[in-house]
């Protein structure tokens, strides 16, 4: 019996990677995020677009909000990481607060599940190895690619082409600065964190980002990377 379990973890693992190296040219098909949109009844917004159809004012925003060590990280910012665990444990933090980098989201999102809890120990693993694999496989602007394409940035709302014409009515390549950074504010909780309407939390964030996505005009890494 044991055999057989062992059989088949090692079967589900090789198959996992094999999926791992086609998603460096395919999108994913569907992920547990988004089935669980469906089995929740918000539906499922989705239209996967190209590197070259996302405006790089979106790329920036998700950089200067999420991780601006992206260009220069292999998967993990291990600084923020050790000072997250050497925070006192009664600090409250946001979400996201743990150095949670845009490949490890991306490995969570494609391969995954979100949740927290145990099942986010559990996760912990396997989030290190896919993260590791694609930074290894995609590189860069693959794993942002996919990322802006299958992250939720609304209820049932995935992908940056979705969400672009959900609140704006236009494409994501045509998406302006304020646009692009009011999209990525409503992270890491798209469902309670608004765009139309704007909640509070959203309306405080974006000049943030946008203030950050300044900062970052000037990087040579940054620059190269959006393109």
């Amino acid at each position: 019996m044991l055999k057989k379990i062992l059989r088949f973890i090692l079967y589900l693992f090789a198959a996992s990677v094999v999926y791992l190296v086609l998603c460096k040219w395919v999108m994913p098909p569907i992920t547990i995020t988004q089935l669980n949109a469906l089995a929740g009844g918000y539906g499922l917004e989705r239209d996967y677009v190209s590197w070259s159809e996302i405006s790089p004012n979106v790329k920036l925003a998700a950089i200067a909000s999420e991780d601006q060590l992206f260009p220069d990280h292999e998967g993990f910012d291990w600084k923020a990481i050790e000072k997250s665990m050497q925070d006192k444990p009664r600090k409250k933090r946001p979400k996201g607060a743990a150095a949670s980098t845009i490949s490890q989201q991306t490995a969570k999102n494609v391969f995954l599940w979100q949740g927290s809890g145990v099942m986010r120990y559990v996760r912990k693993i396997p989030e290190v190895i896919y993260t590791e694999g694609i930074e290894l496989i995609w590189g860069k602007k693959r794993i942002m690619e996919v990322y802006l394409n299958v992250i939720e940035m609304g209820p049932g709302i995935f992908g940056i082409e979705a969400a672009a014409e959900h609140y704006f009515h236009k494409s994501a390549r045509n998406l302006s600065r304020a646009e692009a950074a009011m999209i990525i504010a409503c992270l890491p909780n798209p469902k309670k964190f608004t765009v139309v309407p704007m909640s509070r939390r959203v309306s405080w964030r974006y000049p943030q980002i946008m203030a950050q996505m300044n900062n970052l005009d000037g990087d040579p890494d940054v620059a190269e990377l959006i393109r």
